[in-house]
């Protein structure tokens, strides 16, 4: 339970970017606007098209599935107040409604940890086990992975806030970043952190190396299976199948695991810097997804190409029976 009597903030102010000139915040909230729009919308596309459309439902897509949702979700809790802060001047978020942000950060964040794990494991299977593959990855299977992905993030990150909430908070109440997130809440807590420190390091370095650790493994096999490859463009097809994903994944992984350890080994990193980091690689893969996978996937592209067909004659259609109507 939240230590009330300790407790004597009743909001937290979000700094954002700290030495960031005030004649750059409307670009700054503009971008982000950007930014959020097109991750909604390109995500609700695929959202759509893997409910919609037959063709599409299988294993591979359901795991897209569960991604764009993850980056819905992620977008929708962090974005939008960035944009209010550096638009409206609004930094102000009151006591619990940063805490359930911090939930909702970690929860949508552990969620896309597990599902790129999963997309390795997919890939792994589909690539070194290509006999195997329809056998044990199933849309029931892609389920019941999604499924243990989503519940054991709840579980996880609900440990994270209780941890966090049961901690005294008398001042400051300035959170050196966009959003409230595990440990800069933590450090502003009034009593003696370094044990809230070690335990948020070892929770954030398993949902974060735990699934890394896999998809190192599982991309390591798949390049050795590719090299064994004798044709070119086989190892080529294959190679190009995964690079976009790879990319993705170091984006996401790389920078906050370097951010975590600077953090727990004392080395230290401007604010500015820490934050575009952090910034970075939980914006851009939710932004730059939608992208990857239409414009690289064969099946998608077909589906769109469908579907502007169908949108383009129906306009036509009610064009013609509009000038029927009015002549």
């Amino acid at each position: 339970m939240l230590q009330e009597n300790w407790t004597t903030i009743k909001e937290f102010i979000l700094v954002g970017f700290p030495d960031l000139d005030p004649k750059y915040y409307g670009l700054v909230s503009t971008t982000f606007f950007f930014v959020y729009v097109t991750t909604v919308v390109g995500n609700c596309v695929l959202v759509i098209l893997f409910v919609k459309e037959h063709s599409l439902q299988k294993p591979m897509y359901g795991i897209m599935f569960s991604l764009a949702l993850s980056d819905i979700g992620f977008s929708t809790v962090a974005l939008p107040k960035i944009i209010a802060k550096y638009w409206f001047n609004d930094e102000m978020i009151p006591f619990h409604a940063c805490f359930m942000q911090m939930k909702l950060i970690h929860y949508f964040g552990t969620v896309s940890s597990f599902v790129l794990m999963i997309m390795a494991l997919d890939r792994y299977l589909a690539i070194c086990n290509p006999l195997r593959y329809s056998l044990l990855m199933t849309n029931r299977t892609i389920l019941s992975l999604n499924g243990i992905a989503w519940l054991s993030s709840f579980i996880v990150t609900t440990v994270i806030v209780i941890h966090a909430s049961q901690l005294p908070f008398c001042g400051p109440n300035r959170i050196i970043q966009c959003y409230c997130d595990q440990t800069s809440i933590i450090k502003l807590a009034c009593a003696s952190s370094s044990s809230q420190v070690v335990v948020a390091f070892i929770l954030a370095m398993t949902v974060l190396l735990g699934p890394l650790a896999f998809i190192i493994y599982s991309y390591t096999h798949i390049i050795v299976c590719v090299m064994r490859v004798t044709s070119a463009g086989g190892r080529w097809k294959t190679f190009s199948t995964c690079s976009a994903q790879l990319c993705i994944i170091a984006i996401y992984y790389f920078p906050r695991c370097g951010v975590y350890f600077s953090n727990m080994l004392g080395v230290y990193l401007t604010p500015n810097l820490r934050l575009s980091l952090l910034i970075f690689c939980s914006v851009f893969p939710p932004f730059i997804n939608p992208f990857i996978y239409c414009f690289r996937n064969k099946e998608i592209n077909h589906v769109l190409n469908q579907w502007a067909e169908k949108l383009q004659m129906g306009i036509k259609s009610f064009t013609l029976q509009l000038l029927q109507t009015l002549f």
